[in-house]
């Protein structure tokens, strides 16, 4: 699990840098977003498995940044977060593939909940692939 790479995506830069030191702290490594935009350029250059994501940002909200993420990085685990507690927004983020939504503020241990879960999810999904593969060259 300490070798999942997880990204933080939120326009709340005393959040990015307090969240990021206390995954650090824990042996992971951290990359951090201002925006939706700047996420996906960062997602082409580096293997990320979890991003924790915000709904309410400048420019390319949460959910445009969710299905651009899901539709052109399909295994990537993303993580909606939100001060705004909508359940409309957390249904809609669901249905396009988000694997969890937390309500702001989230505790370290809700996070860390969402990474073992998501990295368990990554790679049971890894060995399905494998086993698929090795039954095709078979």
């Amino acid at each position: 699990m300490r070798n999942t790479r997880i990204m933080l995506v939120d326009d709340e830069e005393r959040l990015l840098c307090t969240t990021k030191k206390l995954f650090e702290k824990l042996g992971f490594e951290v990359l951090t977003c201002t925006s939706g935009k700047e996420a996906l350029e960062l997602l082409e250059q580096t293997d990320v498995h979890v991003v924790f994501l915000d709904i309410k940002m400048p420019g390319m909200d949460g959910i445009e940044t969710l299905q651009r993420i899901k539709k052109k990085f399909p295994f990537v685990e993303v993580v909606i977060l939100t001060g705004h507690a909508s359940m409309e927004a957390a249904v809609e983020g669901l249905k396009l593939g988000a694997f969890d939504f937390l309500i702001k503020p989230v505790s370290m241990k809700e996070l860390l909940e969402n990474v073992e879960e998501a990295s368990a999810k990554i790679h049971r999904q890894k060995q399905r692939f494998l086993s698929a593969r090795k039954e095709n060259q078979e």
